[in-house]
This record gives structure tokens, sequence and C-alpha cells, in this order.
């Protein structure tokens, strides 16, 4: 199921047409930070929605038994909240790594919220880049109801740990932000009932 994407990220982009480079997370990289950054706002894309459609045998499940993990699918009407991270090019060299499991960066118009410094105080918007799993990957799973994801997630672990922990520190984040994402709160409430039963 993996399909290793880190020799096409570092074709994808050479950042030298960035002044500074913005990286967009909507998912783990809300609540796992385990790389530098120069600093961090509250953000959002325009035209995405947040969905567990995306397979995960390489962090929070196994090639027997993949997990679910978020990816970003166009939709027009829809508004995606994160966190939006300056970071210098040499993340990538980590960050590529980490999302290799069929996660493509592509660039995209960050919109921020709360502006926390005097640099991006001025700008409604600055150019960045997002890691998403697109429907032509090997490792994508595909849409699903809530319920049968969450069931999946609910049994599922990988190197990373348990695919629910996933689930319930994304909805933290984004309780967090003041973002009710509908698709998680939905999955968490269903993992909650769940863990309840067991």
């Amino acid at each position: 199921m993996s399909i290793n994407t880190i020799s096409q990220n570092k074709q994808r982009q050479s950042f030298h047409d960035f002044d500074e480079i913005w990286l967009f997370g909507y998912g783990s990289l809300i609540y796992k930070v385990d790389f530098p950054f120069i600093e961090k706002a509250p953000a959002s894309i325009i035209g995405w929605q947040r969905r567990f459609w995306q397979g995960s045998d390489d962090h929070r499940g196994t090639p027997q038994q993949p997990g679910r993990v978020v990816t970003l699918i166009q939709s027009a009407l829809d508004e995606c909240s994160g966190m939006a991270y300056k970071v210098t090019q040499d993340v990538f060299e980590h960050l590529d790594y980490r999302e290799k499991n069929g996660y493509l960066r592509y660039e995209v118009d960050i919109y921020f919220k709360g502006l926390e410094s005097d640099n991006i105080k001025n700008a409604n918007y600055k150019k960045g880049v997002v890691y998403i799993a697109h429907e032509d990957n090997v490792a994508f799973l595909g849409e699903a109801s809530e319920h049968e994801i969450a069931l999946q997630v609910h049994r599922c672990s990988g190197p990373s740990g348990h695919n629910r922990d996933y689930v319930f520190q994304l909805a933290d984040a984004l309780q967090a932000l003041g973002d009710n994402d509908e698709h998680v709160i939905s999955i968490e409430r269903i993992l909650k009932q769940l863990n309840r039963k067991v």
C-alpha cells in the first residue's frame, strides 16, 4: 500500500520564488510539531475540506491493517482551518519523510486569522505549501461513512501509536483553534462511544 513520495516532493518546489516559506498544517502538523519554525499563526485555506480518507500503514496502522488519517478534498464552498508555520527550506528534509506515504506538496494561498507578529499583520494571505494525498495515490482509502471510519480507526494502531489518539489529538487541537469541524467531531464522538463499550 505504501507509496514513497520523497523523491517526487524534492522536485516539486525549488522555493526560489518564495520570499518566505509558509507551511499549512491541517492534521497532525497542528499538534505534533516536531520541526523547527520561525513563527506560527492560525490560518485557513479556501476550497478544501478535511476528510479521513487517506490510509496510513506507516504511522497509525500497518500494511495488514491500515489506519485512517486526514487529507484534503477539493470543495469550492468550504474553508479548512489549521496552523501556518514560517519555516526554512531545510525542514522539508524531515517533513518529506514524515509525509511520504502518498502526500505531495502543493502551493496554496494561506489566509491568516489570529495574526501574532508584525511580519504578517498587514497581509491577509501568503503563498505557502501544503501536503495533500490525492485520490490517485495507492494509499487512498476513499469515502466511507463516519461510523465505518470510526470502526476502522478504533481497531488500528501503528508505529506512531493508536489511530484513535490521532483523532482525539486532532479534535482537541481544532477545538483550541475554535474550529468545529463536523467530520472530525462526529468521528471523535463515535470513537468515545466505542471506547466506553470496551
